[in-house]
């Protein structure tokens, strides 16, 4: 290469928020001439499709004083927030509670396009937006040779894989599905007729919202394994970083001991449980990996679903929303097992055993939601996934649960090393905190180092 030729660029796969936090952050870390493209397939540039929804009903699950995309400034997103000028309908989406203010997922949406326009503006030279997926990277001398879905190839000198939670297998198939991201295609629901949702979690709670706001008044039915829904924020007092011992971080029933004890304490303190909780966040990563793998497993086949409902907690109006459907009888919240889907000319037959139960019960859907959230890495239909693990460019990480790499986000492969990185859900398995918008806008900077690192050397 010339003193004057420019280096191939760096590509970002994915524009979302992830892929925005990545862009931000190498832009500061690379030199001058090193540029970068940041490519979306089918979603608004920073909001991809977490952040695309303009239903007000759509709360964060976290306070917006934990929202900034700036890690050098966490009150940015708190900030934007007081000084904006919002529409009515915008301002119905900020709900301040005394847990903290919540806004709507679509008001955060909007304060990421902003940044993103102001990034683009100000680093036009260096920062290209492109409106295409990345379908396979091609291994190639200092690179790769990027393939664009509509057949373009773009040289480059590496890859940031940011495509947030990649979705899986239809966990009820049906012709009767319902996309729960697509609110026109949930318009025309008969009220007369039941509504079926699988999964429990944040993704059922918006597929309420958004079916009630379509104006569906009938009877929605969630079911999943353990029927968990998320639990609240709440004021709660800070309480102090554990200081655990070496047996108690290698014992799932120890933790677990340890947990139940220290809530204990906590309530005669005058705090409860989400206090405990939060003061583990900063080291849940440390704990998680030092876990021994049976150990690993028995956390995942025992306790994450438990964890999951008070470590990931939604905004307090939300979780009244839900439990003022329950007590109406208006939602239905099951523990169970889908056993057969059989559909029919303007429906499908659900059979689900009750967890704990051996008869099953008949559910008669108009419409099934599919609420599961992120699947298995093998189980993803991604193309741009499928061809780099056919390429031997990454693999499965340990459960499958994301991709095999580095905790600083390089990945690991049996093709050997190669200028790839991850960030965020893609992570999980390797990292157990690695989804929420502070993990990923913290783990940014430290990525953001190493590829700049890597560059130097090559």
């Amino acid at each position: 290469m010339s003193s004057t030729e420019r280096p191939r660029p760096i590509v970002i796969v994915g524009g979302g928020f992830s892929g925005l936090a990545v862009a931000t952050r190498l832009l500061r870390a690379l030199p001058a001439r090193h540029s970068v493209l940041l490519c979306e397939r089918a979603h608004a540039f920073g909001r991809g499709l977490a952040y695309s929804t303009a239903n007000p009903d759509h709360l964060l699950n976290l306070r917006a004083s934990h929202m900034s995309a700036e890690p050098d400034h966490a009150a940015d997103f708190a900030e934007w927030l007081a000084r904006s000028d919002f529409d009515a309908d915008e301002r119905a989406g900020i709900r301040v509670t005394e847990a903290g203010t919540f806004a709507a997922r679509g008001l955060f949406g909007r304060y990421l396009s902003e940044r993103l326009a102001r990034l683009a503006e100000e680093r036009q030279d260096r920062l290209t937006l492109v409106r295409e997926a990345i379908i396979d990277l091609e291994p190639a001398p200092g690179g790769f040779v990027a393939h664009r879905a509509g057949g373009g190839r773009i040289p480059i000198a590496g890859a940031v894989l940011a495509m947030g939670n990649l979705a899986g297998p239809v966990a009820a198939r049906s012709r009767h599905q319902r996309d729960p991201w697509n609110p026109d295609g949930l318009a025309s629901l008969d009220s007369g007729r039941d509504v079926l949702i699988v999964g429990t979690g944040l993704t059922m709670m918006d597929s309420v919202a958004t079916l009630r706001r379509q104006g569906f008044v009938g009877r929605i039915v969630a079911v999943s394994r353990r029927g968990l829904v998320p639990k609240p924020h709440a004021a709660v007092p800070i309480w102090p970083r554990p200081d655990l011992d070496s047996e108690t971080r290698a014992s799932v029933r120890k933790l677990l001991a340890w947990g139940r004890a220290e809530i204990a304490s906590a309530r005669e303190a005058g705090a409860d449980w989400r206090s405990v909780v939060d003061a583990l966040r900063p080291i849940t990563d440390d704990l998680w990996a030092g876990l021994p793998r049976p150990e690993q497993a028995r956390f995942l086949r025992h306790l994450r679903p438990y964890w999951d409902v008070h470590r990931h907690r939604t905004a307090p109006p939300a979780a009244q929303a839900i439990a003022e459907e329950v007590a109406r009888g208006s939602l239905v919240v099951l523990a169970g097992r889908i056993r057969s889907v059989e559909d029919g000319a303007d429906g499908a037959r659900v059979e689900i055993q009750p967890r704990g139960h051996r008869e099953t019960l008949r559910i008669d859907a108009q419409a099934i939601l599919d609420a599961t959230g992120f699947s298995r890495l093998a189980e993803t239909q991604d193309p741009l996934v499928r061809n780099l693990m056919a390429r031997g460019l990454v693999r499965p990480g340990p459960f499958g649960l994301g991709l095999d790499a580095t905790p600083e986000g390089r990945t690991i492969a049996p093709g050997g090393d190669a200028p790839l990185w991850a960030v965020g859900p893609l992570l999980r398995g390797v990292l157990w905190e690695c989804i929420a918008v502070p993990d990923i806008r913290d783990a940014s900077v430290g990525l953001a180092e190493s590829i700049a690192s890597h560059l130097a050397q090559a």
